[in-house]
């Protein structure tokens, strides 16, 4: 009976955390569409998911965090764009190419992590990347930067 519970238990805090992700893209054209019919700006990530260690902790402190699914659900158009290093992580070439047509357009500089928040017409609104503090810290410097704009 102990077992049953534990088990019903982890499901359903699987299935809430399910929930409570947001979604995000990997495609550029189809984030800006998305935000043209909803709206909303696009917060555009670029990321070394498997080398660069501020963009992990940006993950993992930010953006996989239920505070940040609350808060961008509702507020953004949410697109991810990652280059791994390691042969084992290497993306499918269609995919590969579609961050690499993001980055000669958003991050030309090759900074890693770089977020950009962009207009439901493209126009980049700012630049940013990690900084600690938490979920709850990178919302409010999110707000902050849309609001100069």
């Amino acid at each position: 009976m102990r077992y049953l519970l534990l088990a019903g238990l982890a499901f359903s805090s699987a299935s809430v955390a399910a929930q409570t992700a947001p979604a995000w893209t990997n495609s550029l054209p189809a984030a800006l569409q998305q935000a043209k019919t909803s709206q909303k700006p696009v917060l555009a990530v670029f990321s070394g998911s498997d080398w660069c260690k501020p963009c992990m902790m940006l993950k993992q402190e930010v953006f996989d965090q239920p505070e940040f699914a609350q808060y961008a659900k509702d507020k953004f158009v949410l697109a991810r764009f990652d280059f791994p290093r390691n042969k084992k992580n290497r993306l499918d070439p269609a995919q590969t190419k579609l961050n690499e047509d993001a980055a000669a357009k958003l991050n030309q500089e090759g900074a890693f992590p770089a977020v950009v928040l962009l207009s439901p017409e493209g126009k980049i609104l700012a630049r940013t990347g990690y900084r600690p503090g938490g979920a709850t810290a990178y919302d409010t410097y999110l707000e902050q930067l849309l609001a100069k704009k």
